[in-house]
């Protein structure tokens, strides 16, 4: 992408802290099943650490240190029973959901050869599910619960976790980056003017404006041809141009797509909706020309460009782009 954003995701664990000194087997078990755990978390978000979390005090220091990265999401993993100010305290000056874990480390106990510690430890993942969820609906918290096992492997716990991941890296790409609107939406489609400051606010998603004036003039300071003509072959590259085409009759576009690429980058745009409606002459006339595949050049690398000025479907492409 030419602008790249990287959700940050809080995760933790719980478990009861009154049981450790009964059953000291539990701590290397514990640290074992989180550390496995999180590696099965997508590396296309940034982990923030909360640790194994067994006191109120914890949980208060792991909620601080979620609030000052900023996460866009929780995930919580279940580890054994454990009392939901475990819980609380970690989520508490959140607005993001938090999504419990409810994952059991063996599928079925061998009960002729389990004691206490090994179910705790190994079978009893589900024991504090309804309390925590209780608490966060009671606390209004949004959230989500996934179940399943570890052992044999479980692709619909897989695959719900990275949905998760993704959706954080939609509000991380929205918060960290700019919607541009170039001249206005298609006449008549009143469905399309958005409300700036709704938009911001919900969305965290800030509106930048520009006039087509502006755009006309975007290359004229381009002069590095080695980058033109590196880009010029990129499009030959990209499109199937009806008679092949050549480095020479692509030149022009290829430098406003170098100008839109820095443009992009300097700006740091996510998205962009534009609508021209005008008297395509002169130098308007020839960005009118190249608009289309020199904005799907910007598609092509991660940046969403809705036509009709339509800021709603440049939010849906940017959507699609994690799925």
């Amino acid at each position: 992408m030419l602008v790249n954003t990287k959700a940050r995701v809080g995760v933790f664990s719980i478990a009861l802290g009154a049981y450790l000194p009964q059953f000291p087997s539990l701590v290397p078990e514990f640290r074992a099943q989180y550390d496995a755990f999180k590696k099965t978390l997508p590396d296309t978000v940034e982990l923030i650490d909360g640790g194994i979390i067994t006191t109120k005090e914890q949980s208060q220091a792991a909620g601080d240190k979620f609030r000052a990265a900023d996460v866009d999401l929780v995930i919580l993993q279940m580890l054994t029973y454990a009392t939901s100010y475990n819980v609380l305290p970690a989520i508490r000056d959140l607005d993001v959901p938090v999504v419990v874990v409810n994952v059991q480390k063996l599928k079925a106990l061998d009960y002729d050869h389990t004691d206490i510690a090994s179910w705790l430890g190994e079978g009893y993942a589900c024991g504090a599910v309804g309390e925590a969820v209780a608490d966060l609906n009671r606390f209004g918290k949004r959230h989500a619960v996934i179940t399943g096992v570890v052992e044999g492997g479980d692709p619909g716990v897989q695959r719900e976790i990275e949905d998760w991941c993704r959706a954080a890296q939609v509000r991380r790409r929205f918060r960290d980056t700019n919607i541009a609107q170039i001249g206005r939406p298609y006449p008549g489609m009143m469905d399309l003017y958005i409300d700036e400051t709704n938009l911001y606010r919900r969305m965290f998603l800030y509106t930048k404006q520009f006039d087509w004036e502006k755009m006309w003039a975007i290359a004229d300071n381009i002069t590095d041809e080695a980058a033109i003509r590196a880009k010029a072959q990129d499009i030959l590259d990209t499109f199937d141009i009806e008679g092949g085409g050549s480095i020479e009759e692509v030149w022009e576009m290829a430098k406003y797509v170098v100008a839109f690429e820095q443009w992009v980058k300097d700006e740091q745009l996510g998205l962009i909706a534009s609508h021209y409606d005008g008297f395509a002459q002169g130098k308007a006339g020839l960005l009118d020309s190249m608009l289309i595949p020199a904005f799907s050049m910007l598609i092509k690398q991660g940046t969403a460009c809705a036509v009709e000025g339509d800021m709603k479907v440049a939010m849906a492409m940017s959507i699609d782009v994690f799925h």
